[in-house]
């Protein structure tokens, strides 16, 4: 089974979840993309259990969800695939506390407050598996600094293009190197 893991105030409906769904649903293959907590603790919470009772699980996660699907794979010995991960979330998602909105229902808003921040630190993971993960980058991302991904996970399979933008345009085009990764 794929588990896809978005982003910080995305979901499980997001335009790159659906891409997602929509190729492995065409695959005939186990798919899932939770809409999850923006609580870190009850986040993970929902990822753990969900990968503590399915079989074979495979990872995909962007952005603050790569940061979650790095710990999961370090912590299960699991394969990942990280787009345009989040490495540092501790210091880019402190620039954004007070009220927040979700990017799939612009109306529904939450506060992101210093405690959600520092709860991320304890999914901080010190020696990444990079044999386990497969890591997506475009020098585009107007969010993160893909060279601090390049740096820090040196080692794992990794794709970097010019280019794109934090949403990974074009996607679609990795999937066959993506599905190859998981075999």
């Amino acid at each position: 089974m794929v588990l896809y893991i978005h982003g910080f105030a995305s979901s499980g409906l997001g335009a790159k979840a659906e891409i997602f769904r929509t190729f492995y649903k065409n695959e005939k293959k186990t798919f899932l993309a939770p809409s999850l907590s923006f609580i870190p603790q009850l986040a993970m919470q929902t990822l753990e259990e969900i990968v503590q009772n399915c079989n074979d699980i495979k990872l995909v996660g962007s952005s603050l969800g790569g940061y979650y699907a790095l710990y999961l794979s370090h912590k299960y010995d699991l394969k990942a695939v990280l787009i345009n991960p989040s490495l540092h979330p501790q210091e880019t998602l402190a620039k954004v506390l007070g009220k927040t909105y979700s990017f799939y229902d612009k109306r529904s808003g939450f506060f992101w407050q210093e405690e959600h921040v520092k709860a991320l630190e304890r999914y901080k993971v010190e020696n990444p598996p990079t044999h386990n993960l497969f890591v997506l980058l475009q020098k585009g991302d107007e969010t993160l600094d893909y060279r601090v991904a390049q740096k820090e996970l040196a080692g794992a399979k990794m794709t970097i293009e010019e280019g794109g933008d934090h949403g990974f345009v074009g996607i679609e085009r990795h999937f066959d190197a993506i599905e190859e990764f998981f075999a």
